[in-house]
Formats: C-alpha cells, sequence, structure tokens
C-alpha cells in the first residue's frame, strides 16, 4: 500500500475542455512528481448512465486510490454500448480524476481540491462534437439533460476550490499552478512549484527621463481591468514649514509606482469575510481563513534581490489596500463593508518614476512576455516624456452636476456622539477615540470618471501618498499625507501618524497664523502624542528590544488645503519575525482609532453603526524583497459601481475627541477636512 495521494478533482459540464486541462495540468505536474489520471468518460455506462457511472467512480475507482491502494474497474465500451475491458489505475504522490460527476457530493470527502471547468454553452457543444463528431451529436441533448438534473441536486461549482473559464487559448493550466499552492491541503506536496515562485528573476531598466506620469499611466493601464497607481503627486512642491519637516516630505515623494495584473505572473486577490479569493487570469481558487495569515504564505521573504544601482525599496510584488474591517483580526469586532476587506493585485511588471533623479525604471520578472512589454513599457515612457502629451494626460475634469452628498450623521447628531465618546473618556474605558462619519452620494455611472476625478484631486490637493486604485468595479482615489507602516527590505520600521489640522488660508498672514495656532496647540499635542505612545507600543510586538525610538515629535507639515502634526516612530524588526504579522499587529492605524486601541474599537463600534470600508485601512505595497510601505487611507474617494447603472460615492472623515474637545470645533474640522475632495467635485458638505 502507497501513502494515501492528494487527489484533484476536474469536473464541469461536457465541452468544458476538462480532458485537455486534466491532461496538460498533469504533464506540467510530472516535471516534479508522480501523477495518475482517471477520466471518468472511461467508466460511463452508455449514454443514460452519468448516475451510474459516478456512483461506479467513486466505489470502485476513488475509494481505494484515496486510501493508496490500486483500483481495479470496468471500463465502457462505447462502440459496441457493453462493458469493456478490466483496467487499473495505480496510486500516486497526485492523482486527477475528471469528468462530470467527479466532485460529487459522495467523492467530496475524499478529495484535496475540487476544480470547476466552465465555458459558454456554445462553445461546450461545438468543442464536444469536434472532438467526438457523430458519435456524440445523437445524444447530446440527453447527456444535457442528465447533466442538468444532477447539478440541480447536487452544486457542485459553489462547492468547488477553484473555478476556471477555460477559453481554451493554452493559458489555463499555467494559471491553476499559480493558484493551487495556495490551497492549504495541497500547499505541502507542491512545494517544488511554490520554490520555483519564490526563486524568481528580476530584470530592471533605467531611462532618463520624465514622462508626464498621468499620460504615461493612461498609455500603459488605461485599459487594464486591475491597475494600481501610487503616485507622489507632490513630488517637487514645497510643503512648507521647518526644514526637517521639508526633508521628510521629500523623502516620502520620492518614487511613484504604476502596475497592473496583466502577463505571465499577473494575479489579484480579494478578501471578503474570511475568504481570498485570487485570480490568475480566467481561473480563482478560494482559500478560507484570515487574510494576514494569507498574506504570510505570500509575502514577507525575500524572493527577489534589489537590482544593482535601483535606489526604490519595490521591487515587484502585491499592491492595493487593507480595509478597515480587516480589524476583525487584529482585535475588533466583525463587520461588514460594502467594499472587500482586502484587494491586492500581483504586479509582475511596473513601472518606478524616480522625482529625485529625473528617471523611470522598468521593473520585470524573467518570463516569456517580459521583452515585448519591456519593449512597449520604453516606447511609452518615451512618448509620454515627449513635448506633446495626448489628452488624458495632465488635466481632470470634474462632473458637470456636482454630486448630492448626504451625511451618516447630522451636526446635531455628530455633536451628540462626541459628548458620548467623552464620556466613555470620564468613565475611564478609553483615553482618545478617533470619532468617524461618512459622506455618500449615488450617482449615474457615466456621470463621473474616476479617472477624471482622481486627476482633478492630484491637481488640487497633491500629497506623498496620493493613489489610484482600479479594481474592477470598484476605484479609490486617494490624496493621503500620512504614513501607516513602512517594513524596509533591511528590517527598519517606521511610523508616522498625524494627529492635528487646520485650514489653509488664502492671506499668508493668517495662514502663518493657522499653523502657529497648531504647532501651538497643547490639546492637538497631547492627541498626537497618545497616539506615538500607541504605535510605539504597537511596534514593540515584533521590534529588537530598545529600538523602538521617537525621532519626530509633533511637527508641523503643510500641504495643498490644510497643516497637520506628524510625529515619527522608528524600531527594527527582529530577525525573522513574520512580517505580515508585524503588520497586522499594528492595524489598522493607531490614528484612525484611538487608545487603547482594542477597546476604543469596540465604543466606535456603537458610536459610528457603520463600517468604514476601505477608509482609514491603509494602501500601498508588499514587495518581493520583503519591504512594505503602506499610507493610512484618509482624503480619500471611493466609487463603487452599483451594477444596475449608478455608482456609490463615499467619504470618510473624522478626528481625535478627547475628554477638552470641543463639539463645535470638532465638527468644523471634519468640514475642513473634507474640504479637498468635496470642492473639487463641485460639492459641498451636507447641511444638517
Amino acid at each position: 500500500m502507497s501513502p494515501a495521494p492528494v487527489i484533484i478533482a476536474i469536473d464541469g459540464r461536457s465541452g468544458a475542455g476538462k480532458t485537455t486541462l486534466a491532461v496538460e495540468l498533469a504533464a506540467r505536474l510530472r516535471a516534479h512528481h508522480k501523477v495518475s489520471l482517471f477520466h471518468l468518460e472511461d467508466i460511463y455506462p452508455g449514454w443514460d448512465g452519468l448516475a451510474a457511472g459516478v456512483e461506479r467512480y467513486i466505489s470502485t475507482v476513488l475509494t481505494p486510490l484515496s486510501r493508496g491502494q490500486a483500483a481495479s474497474w470496468t471500463s465502457w465500451d462505447w462502440e459496441n454500448h457493453y462493458d469493456g475491458d478490466a483496467r487499473v489505475t495505480l496510486p500516486a504522490e497526485i492523482v486527477i480524476v475528471e469528468g462530470v460527476g467527479a466532485a460529487a457530493e459522495a467523492a467530496r470527502p475524499m478529495l484535496d481540491a475540487v476544480i470547476w471547468a466552465e465555458s459558454p454553452d456554445d462553445v461546450r457543444r461545438t468543442r464536444a462534437l469536434d472532438r467526438d463528431g457523430a458519435t456524440y451529436e445523437p445524444y447530446w441533448d440527453l447527456w444535457a439533460a442528465q447533466e442538468e438534473e444532477w447539478l440541480g441536486r447536487d452544486n457542485v461549482p459553489g462547492h468547488a476550490d477553484l473555478r476556471v473559464r477555460n477559453l481554451a487559448d493554452g493559458a489555463a493550466p499555467a494559471e491553476l499552478l499559480q493558484l493551487l499552492p495556495y490551497l492549504p491541503a495541497l500547499a505541502p506536496v507542491l512545494a517544488p512549484e511554490l520554490s520555483a515562485r519564490r526563486g524568481l528573476r528580476l530584470q530592471a531598466q533605467r531611462m532618463e527621463a520624465v514622462p508626464d506620469a498621468p499620460a504615461l499611466f493612461q498609455s500603459l493601464y488605461g485599459r487594464s481591468a486591475n491597475a494600481v497607481w501610487l503616485d507622489s503627486s507632490n513630488a517637487g512642491t514645497e510643503p512648507g514649514g521647518g526644514e526637517p519637516s521639508q526633508r521628510t516630505a521629500a523623502e516620502r515623494s520620492r518614487f511613484s509606482i504604476m502596475a497592473d495584473d496583466d502577463g505571465t505572473f499577473g494575479q489579484c486577490v480579494t478578501h471578503r469575510g474570511g475568504v481570498s479569493r485570487i485570480s490568475a487570469g480566467s481561473s480563482t481558487v478560494s482559500v478560507p481563513g484570515p487574510f494576514f495569515r494569507w498574506l504570510d504564505t505570500v509575502w514577507g521573504r525575500r524572493a527577489v534581490r534589489t537590482p544593482e544601482g535601483y535606489p526604490g525599496e519595490f521591487t515587484l510584488g502585491w499592491l492595493g489596500f487593507l480595509g478597515y474591517e480587516l480589524k476583525r483580526e487584529t482585535g475588533g469586532s466583525d463587520l461588514s463593508a460594502p467594499t472587500p476587506d482586502a484587494a491586492l493585485i500581483f504586479a509582475g511588471r511596473a513601472v518606478v518614476l524616480d522625482h529625485a533623479e529625473g528617471s523611470a525604471w522598468l521593473l520585470a520578472l524573467e518570463a516569456p512576455d517580459a521583452d515585448d512589454w519591456l519593449a512597449h513599457a520604453r516606447s511609452a515612457v518615451e512618448a509620454a516624456a515627449g513635448p506633446t502629451v495626448e489628452a488624458g494626460g495632465s488635466t481632470g475634469v470634474v462632473p458637470p452636476a456636482p454630486p448630492a452628498f448626504r451625511s451618516r450623521d447630522t451636526g446635531e447628531r455628530y455633536r451628540e456622539k462626541i459628548a458620548a465618546a467623552q464620556h466613555q473618556i470620564a468613565q475611564g474605558n478609553t483615553y482618545e477615540v478617533c470619532l468617524t462619519t461618512t459622506l455618500e452620494a449615488r450617482v449615474h455611472a457615466g456621470a463621473l470618471d474616476p479617472w477624471a476625478t482622481y486627476l482633478a484631486l492630484r491637481r488640487r490637493n497633491p500629497a506623498p501618498f496620493a493613489s489610484y486604485l482600479r479594481l474592477g468595479d470598484l476605484a479609490v482615489a486617494s490624496t493621503s499625507p500620512e504614513r501607516f507602516l513602512k517594513i524596509g527590505s533591511d528590517g527598519g520600521m517606521r511610523a508616522e501618524p498625524i494627529k492635528g489640522t487646520r485650514r489653509r488660508a488664502a492671506d499668508p498672514q493668517e495662514d502663518s497664523r493657522l499653523r502657529t495656532d497648531l504647532a501651538t496647540s497643547l490639546k492637538d499635542r497631547a492627541e498626537n502624542i497618545m497616539i506615538v505612545d500607541l504605535l510605539r507600543n504597537d511596534l514593540s510586538h515584533f521590534a529588537e528590544p530598545g529600538s523602538v525610538t521617537v525621532s519626530r515629535l509633533c511637527a508641523i507639515e503643510s500641504y495643498a488645503t490644510v497643516h497637520q502634526m506628524v510625529s515619527t516612530i522608528d524600531a527594527n524588526l527582529l530577525p525573522g519575525a513574520p512580517r505580515a504579522e508585524a503588520v497586522a499587529a499594528c492595524f489598522p492605524a493607531g490614528s484612525m482609532t484611538g487608545a487603547p486601541k482594542i477597546s476604543t474599537m469596540a465604543i466606535l463600534d456603537q458610536l459610528e453603526a457603520g463600517p468604514r470600508g476601505v477608509y482609514s485601512g491603509a494602501v500601498g505595497y508588499f514587495s518581493l524583497n520583503a519591504a512594505a510601505d503602506l499610507a493610512v487611507a484618509i482624503r480619500t474617494l471611493v466609487i463603487n459601481a452599483a451594477g444596475d447603472g449608478t455608482a456609490e460615492l463615499s467619504l470618510g472623515v473624522g478626528g481625535a475627541i478627547t475628554s477638552d474637545s470641543d463639539a463645535d470645533d470638532e465638527y468644523e474640522e471634519i468640514r475642513t477636512k473634507a474640504y479637498g475632495v468635496l470642492s473639487t467635485l463641485g460639492a459641498e458638505f451636507p447641511d444638517d
């Protein structure tokens, strides 16, 4: 008797391409494993024998194979319509079974993975008849009726671990091999495939060019369903104020990153309610479990070397957002939001703009399509750096009819919540509460272009952590000035919380007065220092003892629409510490919860009475060299297409409440924070 094999079932209706898919997948797996392959069409007893064939398969083939025993079974002679010869299928390290019914309900307890293959009905019929010719044609309707009856009783697609829309273009086997190692039951046996994915080589090319960034993004990714632009849109601008703050802001604004999930290695993941769904091309795998546990399987180990001469930390990897509701994994309660709890793309190629050196870096993992993409990207950079830039570059157009926003809270209601938060502080349940509310508007989908809206936002309110994310029907347009957490490839960690805000004024003297007022505000300093203490504690969970330091405390930085009070906390990651867990230990950002974090999040759940979604989560990257850089998702407009011809806009705003907060001042602060986005749209803060 052999050890029990790993059994993969490929199921789907006739003509979905299961046989070809199974044969090609087996051929690829045989590079590292012994593989057995079983086709259910060899055992069905005739054209009306689907149910009987599935029963035979389970009892005479699957049951012994699952025990590591050889399976002896009787084939079917399709020409003579009778039992054929006796055959034997030997167990192996991996067994692939394919055919209609391969993942039937009675079979599933013995299976390690279920793949559901699907194709359009007309494609399936053509494919099946082309393969089997006139033999199958008279029986197509009979067999199809059996399939419908069977699937009516047994929802196999709903139990599939992985679904593939088989386009018969040869891409599906490679896509499956990218996704199968994510399944916990398959990860140990597919270790060679996983190791190959980590042993990647990175190509890097430097170009002496200063392209128009919006034009370049539109040229390379304008038609991509999933694309990310981490945009240091204030590069080259003066943040204002003291020189140390200027230098720090310039460091944060050095690089911009553009990428999509196309190409050989492209993938995307969305996480909702405890399930991560990872897609590669036309294939999608569902992996239950916490998001940060999944992140630990794909990030945190150095999979590539940083190219010589390349000054950036990003060496390709995952880019996107973590939503606030991921707090369920870090001590918060379980709430659902209309947007995913997390959404990331994996970029196997990208453009990095170095604003300090005036250069563009083209990065690509070695792959059959890498050279073609590099040539295409070089042409795009040259065109975007030319004297004439096509429309769609640097301009942004606001919607002709400003959206009418509604607020989750009226002014009176928000002030009541401030009083409730101060009551919690007086009771000793918290020290500081970051109380937020949400502005929402529903518009016709064609009335507001997310891309044009982002361009208008970045022009009006440039910021070091601005970003534009297009993830299917969801768009995120952010002009965030705040870093949540940076982890360098060398293990250096940095958090830069913002607490304390004043509006900018057109009159220089008034603007200077507002800046001074913020710098000398005891209340704002107290808020900031409380969050600094919280983040020192968060970082310490995975930091080398004694390495946590505060290099800046309550510094003032100025941006296009606001002055901000910013502090910087640094630490060194413990060697060998799990980096995904280090991120989780700091999530969500303390500047968006209050202190102490866990008890204050529970208070916020009661006061806010609704999810935050993307807002106050994080936007950024997880790089293949184990580095990460994440911004706090503030000053962020979320545009979520509803599928009915409309889109829901949401804008979160909030402020820190302490025992001496003045309700009117706090309400005015959230209006100030919303101004940059609302004024760009021509919209107003909703009246009470």
